[in-house]
C-alpha cells in the first residue's frame, strides 16, 4: 500500500478518534478514558503483529530500538492524556487543529535532527499549519 493512502487513512481514523472520544469522555475522568482507549489499542496492535507474523522479529530488536520505542510510547501516552483532557474542556473543532501543530513541530524536528530535506512545499505546509493553529490560540 502506498504511503499516501496510509497517511490519508491515518487522518480519517484520527478524525473519528476525536469525535468518538469527545462523546466517550463525557462525565468521566479524562485519564480513565485514556486508559480505556489504551486497553483497546494494546490487544489490537499485538493481534495484528502476531496475525502478520511480525512477532518473529522480537528477538532482533536492538537496545537502541527499544529505548526510542519506549520513549515514543511515553510521548504518545502523554499526548493522549493531554488531548483527552483538552477535548473534555474544549471544542473538538478547536482542539484538533491546535493538536495538529504537532505536524509543524515534527517537520522542524525532522529537519534539525533527522536531517530530512526541507523543500518549499514542506516548509509552506508547516507554516500554514502553524498559522491556522495560532489563529485558534488567539
Amino acid at each position: 500500500m502506498d504511503w499516501r493512502i496510509c497517511a490519508l487513512l491515518s487522518a480519517l481514523f484520527a478524525a473519528l478518534t476525536a469525535l468518538l472520544a469527545k462523546v466517550g469522555v463525557r462525565n468521566i475522568d479524562s485519564n480513565l478514558a485514556t486508559a480505556i482507549r489504551t486497553a483497546v489499542i494494546v490487544p489490537l496492535a499485538w493481534g495484528i503483529v502476531f496475525f502478520t507474523g511480525a512477532g518473529a522479529q522480537l528477538r532482533q530488536i536492538g537496545t537502541q530500538n527499544w529505548i526510542y520505542l519506549v520513549l515514543s510510547g511515553l510521548a504518545t501516552g502523554l499526548s493522549w492524556l493531554f488531548y483527552f483532557r483538552a477535548i473534555q474542556l474544549g471544542n473538538v473543532s478547536k482542539v484538533a487543529p491546535i493538536d495538529k501543530l504537532s505536524v509543524a513541530i515534527t517537520i522542524l524536528l525532522a529537519i534539525l535532527f533527522l536531517h530530512e530535506p526541507a523543500d518549499p512545499k514542506v516548509i509552506l505546509g508547516g507554516l500554514l499549519i502553524t498559522a491556522g493553529s495560532l489563529v485558534l490560540l488567539m
